[in-house]
């Protein structure tokens, strides 16, 4: 007898098929029509195999390493050429919503009596009929009645789908997307249809490689993409501040005993506010805005609600002040916008800073290494200048993005969706575990398919727009003819693999160089728009 011919859906990090076939007495595991492919819940199996600096990558990118693989699944191919059939079966290709094929499956009597024999042979090898030797010939009919005739029903049925679904698939290779091939017939179907006619009609549901269309064609070539930058995104202001903040890091804080609060000082304060109705209702607590004990370095005034510094100077360790503000227009609590509040605020504490004098004589101490001021005040401008730059490229590449992915039409593919927005979920489940230290029961909890269903419903734009941006990347990767070389490839996954290996982290070494080329194709691709697009720079 043949080796039975195994159709290889590959478990991908976010999901796999779960077996559900009959329990049969042979060592042959047959193919069960109707495999759903679930979300396991243990966080290794929704979270990417991504290494923390190739993450990083794609979260700063907006580019993920959930782009589908658009080739039949694999062992699909290779087995067409190994097991001919004895007859040509027939298949019906219907196209469906989301870039899915309905293939209608027709399998002549030929091959379904084919099937049946070899699945008689495969229960007289290993089944062990009394009044016969194991492997012997045994007549048919004391074989079925052995075995039992539904059970072999089933195990026919079976075989006829693992033969001829490689020969189905074959009108999909190079489209298919892995795992999301689901036979669609019931199996009870399936049976009585074999049962009454001695032949076999299935249907398979299979998502393939979504086509791509700009608007207009080739608009990629001519982006205009307008990129807003921060105030606060300047390099000398930046270096300046953290020269202050480092120089006010060596001084001593030191108790006021005979003024009150001047701007320079440390004041540790309880605050409490309430609204002030305008229709004279009673007033509310603003709970967003109170605090007790808190550290207020009055350098920092700019970063609190205007008037409230001012409000406060000159109060003493001990007294209390109360005074109304109104939050800005601008406030980034939306809710706070407008409102009019009566703030309260006690003083705990008072401290004024001792300073050293600013010479060469702590340039050491600021940055180890310095002998001078001057070196101290160039080392950290270099520094906030390669900031500022990093920065400045991060909301390039993002502005570049979010204008790709409204330049594409894309009928997405649910099997491609679920698995981006695995991702992101599986992401957003790391950065909880590195915060809180999750127990295993909780990730268990967080992971669960509700869990991972809500969180595909609440976040079904978002997802979206970054699979409409991988695969516009993807496209122009290859519409321009971008490459990168070998020793790029070689040498960040070496490094990724260190990276896994230093933290003691499970890892395929296919899957990590898979996303690792997904990588390099999505920073040449954006390379080539930065260096391409007409880019303007406004600061807000």
């Amino acid at each position: 007898m043949a080796t039975p011919i195994a159709i290889q859906f590959k478990p991908s990090i976010l999901s796999f098929p779960s077996p559900h076939s009959p329990s049969i007495n042979t060592k042959t595991h047959f193919l069960q029509p109707n495999d759903k492919f679930l979300l396991s819940s243990p966080l290794k199996q929704i979270v990417p195999t991504l290494s923390s600096r190739q993450f990083s990558f794609l979260q700063q990118q907006q580019l993920s390493s959930a782009r589908f693989v658009a080739s039949a699944a694999p062992g699909v191919v290779d087995t067409v050429d190994k097991d001919k059939l004895p007859a040509d079966i027939h298949v019906t290709e219907t196209q469906e919503p989301n870039s899915r094929v309905r293939l209608t499956v027709e399998v002549p009597t030929v091959v379904c009596e084919d099937c049946y024999g070899r699945v008689i042979r495969e229960f007289m090898k290993h089944s062990k009929v009394p009044g016969f030797r194991p492997g012997k010939n045994v007549p048919e009919d004391i074989l079925v009645g052995y075995v039992g005739k539904q059970n072999v029903q089933k195990a026919a049925v079976e075989s006829i789908l693992k033969r001829t679904l490689p020969h189905a698939m074959s009108s999909v290779t190079g489209k298919a997307l892995e795992d999301s091939i689901r036979i669609a017939t019931k199996f009870t179907d399936m049976e009585k249809t074999y049962v009454s006619t001695n032949s076999l009609r299935y249907d398979v549901i299979v998502d393939v490689a979504p086509e791509i269309k700009w608007k207009p064609e080739n608009a990629y070539k001519n982006l205009k993409v307008v990129v807003e930058l921060d105030s606060d995104m300047d390099a000398q202001v930046a270096s300046e501040k953290e020269f202050t903040r480092r120089h006010k890091s060596l001084g001593a804080l030191k108790i006021v005993t005979d003024r009150g609060l001047q701007v320079g000082d440390v004041a540790v304060i309880d605050i409490s506010a309430t609204t002030i109705e305008q229709d004279g209702s009673d007033a509310k607590s603003i709970p967003a805005a109170e605090s007790k004990g808190f550290n207020f370095d009055t350098e920092d005034g700019d970063n609190v609600l205007p008037g409230f510094l001012d409000s406060i100077v000159g109060i003493k360790r001990g007294e209390t002040k109360s005074f109304p503000l109104v939050f800005p227009d601008s406030w980034k609590q939306e809710d706070l916008r407008g409102v009019h509040a009566q703030f309260t605020v006690e003083c705990k504490e008072l401290f004024y800073r001792d300073l050293p004098e600013v010479n060469d004589s702590i340039a050491d101490k600021l940055i180890p290494g310095c002998s001078s001021i001057e070196e101290v005040k160039q080392a950290l401008l270099q520094r906030c200048l390669e900031v500022e730059q990093a920065a400045k490229d991060q909301a390039t590449d993002n502005a570049i993005l979010d204008q790709l992915y409204k330049m594409v039409e894309v009928d997405i593919p649910q099997s491609l969706f679920e698995e981006q927005g695995r991702q992101l979920y599986g992401a957003q489940l790391l950065q909880l575990q590195a915060n809180m230290k999750l127990s295993e029961q909780q990730l268990a909890s967080l992971s669960s398919p509700r869990g991972v269903n809500e969180f595909l419903e609440a976040q079904k734009e978002n997802i979206t727009s970054i699979i409409k941006q991988n695969l516009a990347v993807g496209d122009i990767f290859t519409r321009e003819n971008l490459q990168f070389s070998t020793e790029e490839l070689v040498k960040e996954v070496q490094n990724s693999i260190e990276e896994f290996q230093n933290s003691q982290q499970e890892y395929d070494e296919d899957r990590v160089k898979q996303q690792v080329q997904e990588v390099l194709e999505g920073a040449k691709v954006l390379e080539w728009l930065r260096e391409n697009a007409d880019i303007q720079y406004i600061t807000r």
